[in-house]
């Protein structure tokens, strides 16, 4: 590989603002207009829950399809009960006249009777303001204990930063991809945001750890120089890496229910955005940090 990535790093950074400054646009948008910054699902908000026993095998896009023509919303929960021919259909919260609507819609279609309703109740959101503001203090902290430990490791503070700075990044696209695209946020957000965390900052150490071992034997290089060799040398593993990881989650995408692809289509975008932060930005941020002291990093 050829390619200068450090002599190129404004252009991987405009990309990256451009990205992010679209699905932050889209979060005002969408809040000035009243549907919220994001598309937030009862596992936030809390709904109504409505078990129904249909006595046979029914597709859930057609369950689902009911409850939109009746409701008028567009993302309705619809899990199996594993063993049985129930189904657990979760919606935004409807007075007791929708409800009727939708039990008699789903009465009519599949031809089921009274007793097939089992159950129609409200829920609260699982996810709670003390929950989500537990998160976010779960991800600071673990955040600072990679600084902690990737300075540690490297005795350079300014590649824990960076290490940081390209998780920031890959939090923000997944932000972006959310609000642009008003995929549920659910407790599936949570899990891969997390995963993705991890696996991102897995292969920004495989970049750094080369560099660090280059910076004790190519002492004739630049920075920029080792830099870009220690990429061309891991590239090939993260390609790999990142590729094999795709092919699985796809195929969880094609094949999965609803609430998996949920969860599988942001680790998707998610995954693509760890290997793109850490092999074109991690190195070029910190590069671009050490300012006057890049000749000294060799």
């Amino acid at each position: 590989m050829n390619f200068d990535i450090v002599k190129n790093r404004k252009k991987f950074f405009a990309l990256s603002i451009i990205l992010i400054a679209i699905g932050f646009a889209t979060m005002i948008f969408n809040g000035a207009s009243g549907k919220g910054i994001f598309n937030f699902d009862i596992d936030f908000t809390g709904g109504t829950a409505i078990d129904v026993n249909f006595g046979k095998d029914v597709k859930n896009t057609d369950i689902a399809k009911v409850i939109t023509d009746v409701t008028g919303q567009k993302n309705p929960q619809v899990q199996d009960v594993l063993g049985t021919d129930e189904e657990t259909i979760k919606i935004q919260s409807v007075d007791s006249a929708t409800r009727t609507k939708i039990t008699d819609a789903l009465k009519k279609n599949f031809n089921l009777t009274d007793d097939a309703i089992l159950s129609v109740q409200d829920i609260s959101g699982t996810v709670s303001g003390e929950m989500q503001k537990t998160a976010i203090i779960a991800v600071i902290i673990a955040c600072i204990a990679m600084l902690i430990y990737i300075t540690i490791r490297f005795k350079d503070f300014k590649m824990g930063v960076s290490s940081i700075m390209a998780l920031v990044h890959d939090v923000c696209i997944m932000l972006a991809f959310y609000a642009v695209f008003r995929i549920p946020v659910n407790n599936s957000f949570i899990a891969a945001l997390l995963t993705v965390l991890g696996y991102s900052i897995n292969a920004t150490i495989v970049v750094f750890d080369r560099v660090r071992e280059n910076k004790g034997t190519a002492r004739r290089m630049e920075t920029s120089e080792i830099i870009n060799h220690s990429v061309k040398q891991t590239l090939r593993r993260s390609i790999y890496t990142s590729l094999t990881t795709l092919f699985a989650i796809g195929a969880v995408y094609v094949f999965g229910v609803k609430s998996i692809r949920e969860f599988a289509l942001p680790m998707m975008v998610g995954i693509i955005s760890g290997a793109y932060s850490s092999v074109l930005l991690a190195g070029s941020f910190w590069f671009t940090m050490l300012g006057k002291g890049r000749k000294k990093a060799r």
